[in-house]
């Protein structure tokens, strides 16, 4: 079992167990810069991590011990710019119409024509902050605040695979298809998960997108 160290707290990032073998750090928007420091050490005692929503969880393998190292980078802080470092990915979208059910509406609500509303999706770049929900669906950071939505109030029961959608301060595309909350703008043929892939995920984390209107 893997044992909190006794007078050495991981500050920054705060952390806490979670069971006997993960700890889950409070990363905020340091998130992808901390794995990506973490990755690079290829520390021993790590069996796995999982990003998500400003938190990184470290998965211990059995019996492992954090060893010093580790220890000292757990309390270095980590630059949120230290995340721009992935592949550049174009993906092509239809915007509008049957393919983006909700665009001419979102618009509206922005006070901006249908073709300006495209422009201002397409002229942002994203990052990937994490993968959730479906298997390769990339929560993307650097929508425009202009753009910015919730959630329907009502899920969608299905939702198209290549689905381009919004919600909250989150760009993401729906690799499936199946039921979903957010607003939808644009689809693309692109293939987001292929088990037979490797990795089967198209988009991971730190990578960045530019959506590029048909």
């Amino acid at each position: 079992m893997v044992k909190p160290p006794a007078h050495q707290p991981i500050a920054p990032p705060a952390g806490r167990w979670v069971g006997e073998r993960g700890l889950l750090l409070a990363t905020g928007e340091a998130t992808l810069g901390c794995h990506r420091a973490l990755l690079s050490q290829e520390f021993k005692e790590i069996e796995d991590m999982v990003l998500g929503d400003g938190s990184l969880l470290l998965i211990f393998k059995p019996g492992a011990a954090i060893s010093p190292l580790l220890r000292g980078v757990l309390a270095t802080p980590f630059a949120p710019t230290l995340a721009r470092v992935g592949a550049l990915h174009e993906v092509a979208v239809e915007d509008g119409g049957a393919a983006g059910p909700d665009l001419q509406r979102l618009a509206d609500l922005a006070g901006m024509e249908g073709a300006a509303y495209i422009s201002s999706h397409a002229a942002a770049e994203y990052t990937v902050a994490f993968l959730g929900f479906q298997p390769g669906f990339p929560y993307m950071r650097g929508l425009p605040p202009a753009l910015h939505v919730p959630r329907r109030s009502s899920p969608r029961v299905r939702v198209a695979a290549g689905s381009v959608a919004i919600a909250k301060g989150y760009a993401g595309i729906y690799p499936a298809s199946g039921p979903g909350g957010w607003e939808i703008i644009g689809r693309t043929t692109a293939v987001l998960f292929d088990p037979l892939r490797d990795p089967p995920a198209l988009l991971m984390p730190g990578d960045r997108v530019r959506f590029v209107p048909l």
